[in-house]
């Protein structure tokens, strides 16, 4: 069972989510909080494998509760999973810096709100596609850092440029897996070599690379 913290400063929100998540039969909401000191104080009283958490809250928001609970030594597989009405990109950046698994827009469809507290306690990262896209065209309008960031490749294999690639393009593991006629197991596999390769520590650097490096083009920029 995957043990879920939610945490919302809104009680109606919280309640449509708790009935959600219990819903399914690999999930389970163990606490709610309503505001980030709360989130911070139940997180290190249940020890949840992933937590929701809203970044407009009263007091401590959310992403400074995140900060502090992954900072915890002692809640080291607790994962966060941002998850708010707001898509900025100040917010985007600071979860990500704060080392949030997951970014997600409260709009996204149920479906893929428990797909994605599964693909993060699984020990994936995830991002929705609009995030992923604005992430992309921030670095898309970036001058490149080398006269040849494709240079950056030269480890990789050519299935690992593929894997790389795929990242890129939004693809979870498992889509990945299919579109590679391969095992879970073994794609997984090929984003950690390549993870490791390049040197980054989480899945959006990867996606960051892979439009940098030109594995892939941004569809708005190919005929600017």
């Amino acid at each position: 069972m995957i043990r879920v913290l939610l945490a919302d400063d809104q009680a109606l929100v919280r309640a449509g989510f708790r009935a959600l998540l219990d819903s399914a039969p690999d999930i389970g909401v163990v606490a709610e909080a309503g505001d980030g000191e709360e989130a911070v104080r139940l997180a290190r009283a249940e020890r949840p494998d992933v937590v929701l958490m809203d970044i407009r809250m009263p007091g401590v928001d959310g992403l400074a509760a995140a900060g502090r609970i992954l900072a915890d030594p002692g809640l080291p597989e607790t994962r966060i999973v941002i998850l708010t009405t707001f898509d900025l990109d100040e917010y985007i950046f600071e979860a990500l810096r704060a080392g949030a698994s997951g970014f997600l827009v409260k709009d996204t469809e149920p479906r893929d709100l428990l797909q994605a507290v599964r693909v993060v306690h699984a020990g994936e990262a995830l991002l929705s596609p609009a995030i992923t896209r604005r992430l992309i065209a921030d670095y898309a309008r970036r001058p490149p850092s080398a006269p040849d960031p494709s240079v950056r490749l030269n480890g990789l294999t050519d299935r690992e440029r593929e894997v790389v690639a795929l990242v890129g393009g939004g693809l979870s593991n498992e889509e990945i897996a299919a579109r590679l006629v391969v095992s879970p197991a073994t794609a997984k596999t090929h984003v950690s070599r390549s993870m490791v390769k390049l040197g980054v520590r989480d899945r959006a650097q990867l996606v960051v690379i892979a439009y940098e490096t030109a594995l892939v083009t941004p569809r708005w920029s190919r005929n600017t």
